[in-house]
């Protein structure tokens, strides 16, 4: 049992170091970027527009991929907000002692820290749509990977936050595309 506290307290002191040395690089020009991408992704409304785009142009395949995608936004949010981050209980960063920059800052969410939602969200989609067009599948899974990103880079996830929240989207989404 010693031996797997102490791994878990590595991992801890690696996440926090990671978040510390992205907090403390500068990067001014990624960071009006990172805001903004960040801030576009809540409520899912990047995926929300790219499901618009493929239902509206990529024909009956784009239509299934949209409702494969938001179907599997719905299960992973719902996993996520309802059992996974009330059972994690893990504080947001605080900002200010790392000293992230102001320009990176989007409001901070009043939820638990573990899993990003965002990242979940981002990855069940591009999962989901994806695997009904599969042409679809490369350019969304780099979106949902920068979307996960930006949600260290603004601060408001440790980077094992974002992490778990991407492998957990991805294997919700592919949970839902097997039971629909």
């Amino acid at each position: 049992m010693n031996g797997g506290r102490a791994w878990l307290e590595e991992v801890e002191r690696l996440d926090l170091a990671c978040y510390a040395a992205i907090a403390s690089t500068p990067t001014p020009r990624l960071d009006r970027a990172m805001a903004r991408l960040s801030r576009a992704a809540d409520y899912s409304r990047l995926s929300l527009t790219a499901a618009a785009g493929l239902a509206l142009f990529g024909g009956a395949s784009g239509r299934r991929a949209a409702v494969a995608g938001l179907t599997s936004i719905a299960v992973t949010a719902t996993v996520v907000n309802v059992a996974v981050k009330p059972l994690a209980r893990r504080r947001r960063p605080d900002r200010l002692a790392h000293e992230v920059p102001i320009a990176r800052h989007v409001p901070m969410p009043t939820s638990r820290s573990f899993p990003s939602g965002h990242s979940a969200a981002a990855f069940a989609f591009a999962g989901g749509a994806g695997d009904v067009v599969p042409a679809a599948s490369l350019p969304l899974h780099a979106l949902a990977g920068l979307v996960a990103y930006s949600r260290v880079h603004t601060g408001v996830h440790y980077p094992l936050d974002a992490i778990a929240g991407s492998v957990l989207g991805a294997a919700l989404s592919d949970v839902t595309r097997r039971l629909t």
